[in-house]
């Protein structure tokens, strides 16, 4: 695999009995615990969101052998639970991005799909060597938010984790994986250094720093597929059932953008 292609991997929930919303897109704790092992047995280095961006950043500074990233989405309380003591057990870093209105705290909307952290545990979290990046404030779809409601949730969600953890956030993740350039333009000036979308492509510098793809593990992620994942192999396959969902989507959301712009013309 070239030094210039890296798979970032996308985890949402660790849980041995996930619920119906986040069943699919959930891993065994088993599961998890297998695929670290073979990020270790194979000599695979983690770095965080930032750490990645930073070499890519530099000139000349090279990628350490057989690079990685850990990374979760929304925040669910499994990630403390079950993925915590395996990362510490490899020495494994990691990228936790927090949707701050799902997290158990004074700062709760109820809108998160399952158990989700407390700040308690993403402090802890954070002192084991994850970075904690953004994720929004609501989870919404940020491309269909007017200006000022994407500013709310972008700088709602970075000055959360500030307050709550002394350092501001470097790095962000598109909620759904949606962005677009006014979105990605929102990130930067929010203060985001670099931010990851989806993609399930590895990672490369060619795609500039705000549109990192990502690959998906699921529940149903076998164990050769993971490794395919992380190795380079072909992936097409397991990826074009998500695919053929994300164009369809596509053209139902330009739809909804066109109507709402109407409305707000003849508004």
């Amino acid at each position: 695999m070239s030094t210039e292609a890296v798979p970032i991997l996308m985890y949402h929930s660790v849980a041995r009995t996930p619920n119906e919303a986040t069943h699919g897109l959930s891993v065994s704790p088993d599961a998890f615990a297998r695929q670290m092992d073979v990020l270790g047995e194979r000599g695979f280095t983690p770095l965080t969101a930032s750490q990645l961006a930073a070499v890519w950043r530099s000139s000349g500074r090279p990628l350490p052998d057989r690079p990685v990233l850990i990374t979760f989405d929304d925040g669910y309380e499994g990630v403390h639970r079950h993925a915590l003591p395996v990362l510490a057990r490899h020495g494994f870093v990691s990228t936790l991005f927090v949707s701050t209105g799902w997290l158990r705290g004074e700062y709760d909307t109820g809108g998160g799909p399952d158990r989700m952290l407390g700040w308690d545990q993403v402090r802890e979290l954070a002192a084991a060597g994850a970075e904690i990046g953004g994720h929004s404030h609501t989870h919404p779809e940020l491309d269909q938010l007017p200006d000022d409601e994407l500013v709310f949730e972008l700088r709602r969600c970075r000055d959360i984790v500030t307050d709550q953890l002394g350092t501001r956030p470097a790095s962000f993740a598109y909620p759904y994986g949606y962005s677009s350039r006014r979105v990605r333009e929102r990130v930067r000036e929010t203060g985001y250094g670099q931010a990851l979308a989806v993609g399930n492509g590895l990672a490369r510098r060619g795609q500039g720093p705000y549109a990192l793809r990502r690959v998906t593990v699921r529940r149903a992620t076998g164990d050769e597929e993971f490794e395919r994942l992380v190795t380079g192999g072909p992936i097409g396959r397991d990826f074009a059932r998500d695919r053929a969902l994300t164009k369809g989507y596509a053209l139902v959301r330009r739809a909804r953008q066109i109507r709402r712009k109407a409305i707000r013309t003849r508004v």
